[in-house]
C-alpha cells in the first residue's frame, strides 16, 4: 500500500476506564487504518468501544479513561502523548467531530453562522466574511432551507434534522482531512434520518473527506462506509469491505447483528377479542392555540398490539399522554373496557390506573436511582394490592424470573444495570400491577439492536402468556414490522391511515405512509441513492419532505 494514501493508523490500542474503584480494560488491542477519502464504519453494541476509538482518533479520551498502550498516527503525527499545542492545531481544523445530539452541542446564545465561523477565524484560516460565505455554500450543499439566511437563526429556531446538518457544515468549515461521526442520526426519526444521511454522504464525497462513522445499525453504516469494523466488548470481531461483511459475514456475532433486523415474533390467537381501549375523535392542545392532536380515533383489542408510527411532532407521544390522563383532551373521549374515563389522571379510579400502565422511553430517568430493584418492583404490589412480607417478596422474584433476570437482581440499584436490564425492570414494574393495557413509548429506541430484539421478544412472550394489549409508539419501522397487529400512521396530529399491519405495510399506500415506509434503511449499500430519488419523486407529487 502507498503510505502517502494512509491518513490514520491505529496500532494495538488499549484504553482503560476507572470503574468500581479499579481500572478496567475497555478497548483491547484494536488496530485499524484509514486511507485518504475513505469511510470506515465502526459497528457494535453499547460498551463495544466505538466512541472511545473515535475520540482516540483525535488524541482524546473521556474523563476517567486513559490510553495505556498502542500508537495512533494521523498523517504521520503521533497522537498518543503529544503536547497540547500539537492537538490544538489538529482538532477542529484537520480532524473534526460530529456528535449524536446537535441540540446539546450548540451554544443556544449564539447564531449558527457565528458558531460555524468560530474555529476557522480563531485559527487564522479565514476572515469572518470568508467563513460566512463558506457557511452559505455548505448550507446550500446540505440542502438546508433558505441557505443564505438560516445562519442568522439561533439553534432553537431550526428543527432537529436541520440542526444536525448545521453541525455537519460546521465540521466541514476548515476542510478537514478526517471527520468522526458519532451516531449522528440515532436520535432522529426515519424521514429526518434519511435527509441527514444523504447530506453526510454528499459532503464527504464532494470534498473527498475521510470519515469514521460510528453506529449500532448495520443498515445505516452500509450506506456510508467503504469498509466496516465490527466490535464487541472492546475487541475487533471482524473487518472487511462493506458488501463482503454484509453478504458473507464470517463471525456469529456479525450474523446475529444482521439477523436481528429480520425478527418476526410468533403470536397466539386468544380467541374472541374484547375491546380494551377506544379513542374517539380526540383533540388535544398545549396552551390555548397549539393543537397537537386533531380528531384522532383508534381502538385496541385484548391481546393485540397497535403500533402508532410517524415522525417527530406527529402527535404519537401526546396521544399516550391523553390516554393516560397526563394531558386532558379539549374534545373527544377515551373509553376503557367500554367505560368512559375521566380526562385527568387524578379523577380516575385506582382500578383504572392499575389496568392501564405505561413504559417510558428513557429507563434511566424512569427509575429512582436511590431505590433497589426490590423496592421498584414491589411498590405497585403494595399500592394496588396491599401485598406485604413474604408474599410480596415471592411475587417480586416471580416477576424477575418472568423478565429473565432472576433473584440475584433484587438488591441492585439502577446504576448497576445495563440499559436493557433497566428497561426489563420497567417492564416488571408495569407487570406488577397486572395491567390489561401497556403503553410502550419508544421503549427500544435508546437500546442497541440485539438488546432491543430481546426486549421485543420478551414483550411478545408476555403478551402470548397473559393476553395483555400493547399500544406501541415508535418511529422504528423494523420494530413495527416485527410486532404489530394493527398500525396507525400519524402526521401533524392527524391519523393518515390505519388498519391491519399486512394492509398498511403493503402497497398501495397513502403518500405520507409511502414516504415513511420507504425511509426504513435496508442492508443494501445501493439503497440510499434509490430512496433519495424516490423522495424527489414524492416531492414532485406534493408530499411535504421538509425536515
Amino acid at each position: 500500500m502507498n503510505d502517502n494514501k494512509r491518513l490514520l493508523t491505529i496500532d494495538d490500542l488499549f484504553i482503560e476506564g476507572y470503574q468500581d474503584e479499579q481500572w478496567r480494560q475497555l478497548v483491547k488491542g484494536v488496530s485499524l487504518h484509514l486511507e485518504r477519502g475513505q469511510v470506515l464504519g465502526l459497528i457494535g453494541e453499547s460498551g463495544a468501544g466505538k466512541s472511545m476509538i473515535g475520540l482516540a482518533s483525535m488524541g482524546y479520551t473521556k474523563p476517567g479513561c486513559r490510553i495505556t498502550s498502542g500508537s495512533i498516527k494521523f498523517d504521520g503525527v503521533e497522537l498518543v502523548g503529544p503536547d497540547e499545542e500539537t492537538l490544538r492545531k489538529l482538532r477542529g481544523t484537520r480532524i473534526a467531530y460530529v456528535a449524536q445530539s446537535a441540540a446539546a452541542s450548540f451554544n443556544p446564545a449564539h447564531k449558527l453562522t457565528h458558531q460555524f465561523a468560530e474555529t476557522a477565524v480563531q485559527q487564522g484560516l479565514m476572515s469572518y466574511a470568508e467563513a460566512e460565505k463558506k457557511a452559505k455554500e455548505l448550507f446550500r450543499r446540505l440542502d438546508l432551507p433558505d441557505p443564505d439566511n438560516i445562519g442568522n437563526r439561533y439553534p432553537h429556531q431550526v428543527s432537529g434534522g436541520q440542526l444536525q446538518r448545521c453541525m455537519v457544515a460546521m465540521a466541514m468549515a476548515c476542510n478537514p482531512d478526517l471527520i468522526i461521526f458519532d451516531e449522528p442520526t440515532t436520535a432522529l426519526d426515519v424521514t429526518t434520518q434519511i435527509e441527514v444521511l444523504g447530506a453526510i454522504k454528499e459532503v464527504i464525497e464532494a470534498y473527498g473527506t475521510a470519515a469514521i462513522y460510528i453506529t449500532h445499525d448495520l443498515a445505516i453504516v452500509a450506506q456510508i462506509a467503504d469498509r466496516i469494523m465490527v466490535l464487541r466488548h472492546g475487541e475487533e470481531v471482524e473487518t472487511g469491505d462493506t458488501r463482503a461483511v454484509i453478504n458473507s459475514p464470517k463471525k456469529d456475532y456479525t450474523r446475529a447483528l444482521l439477523a436481528v433486523r429480520k425478527h418476526r415474533g410468533e403470536t397466539v390467537d386468544h380467541g374472541h377479542q374484547d375491546l380494551i381501549l377506544e379513542v374517539k375523535n380526540v383533540t388535544a392542545a398545549y396552551g390555548n392555540s397549539v393543537v397537537v392532536l386533531d380528531g384522532v380515533s383508534t381502538k385496541i383489542e385484548r391481546g393485540k398490539t397497535v403500533s402508532v408510527v410517524g415522525e417527530s411532532g406527529s402527535g404519537k407521544s401526546t396521544l399516550a399522554r391523553v390516554i393516560t390522563g397526563l394531558l386532558p383532551p379539549v374534545g373527544g373521549e377515551i373509553r376503557f373496557q367500554g367505560q368512559l374515563v375521566p380526562p385527568r389522571m387524578k379523577g380516575r379510579e385506582k382500578e383504572v390506573l392499575r389496568r392501564m400502565q405505561m413504559i417510558y422511553q428513557m429507563a434511566d430517568t424512569a427509575l429512582n436511582p436511590k431505590h433497589q430493584v426490590r423496592k421498584i418492583i414491589g411498590r405497585p404490589l403494595s399500592f394496588y394490592f396491599g401485598t406485604t412480607g413474604k408474599k410480596r417478596e415471592d411475587r417480586i422474584i416471580e416477576l424477575l424470573d418472568k423478565i429473565e433476570l432472576g433473584e440475584k437482581y433484587l438488591d441492585r440499584f439502577p446504576g448497576e444495570l445495563s440499559g436493557g436490564e433497566k428497561q426489563r425492570i420497567c417492564i416488571a414494574r408495569a407487570l406488577a400491577a397486572e395491567p390489561e393495557l401497556i403503553i410502550c413509548d419508544e421503549v427500544t429506541s435508546a437500546l442497541d439492536q440485539l438488546v432491543a430484539a430481546g426486549i421485543l421478544k420478551l414483550l411478545q412472550n408476555l403478551q402470548n402468556e397473559l393476553a395483555v394489549s400493547y399500544l406501541f409508539i415508535t418511529h422504528d419501522l423494523d420494530t413495527v414490522k416485527a410486532i404489530s397487529d394493527e398500525i396507525v400512521v400519524m402526521y401533524k396530529g392527524k391519523v393518515v391511515e390505519q388498519g391491519p399491519a399486512q394492509t398498511i405495510l403493503n402497497p398501495p399506500h397513502e403518500p405520507y405512509t409511502d414516504l415513511l415506509l420507504s425511509s426504513a434503511p435496508e442492508m443494501d449499500p445501493s439503497w440510499l441513492p434509490k430512496v433519495m430519488e424516490h423522495r424527489r419523486e414524492l416531492a414532485a407529487k406534493g408530499v411535504n419532505l421538509q425536515t
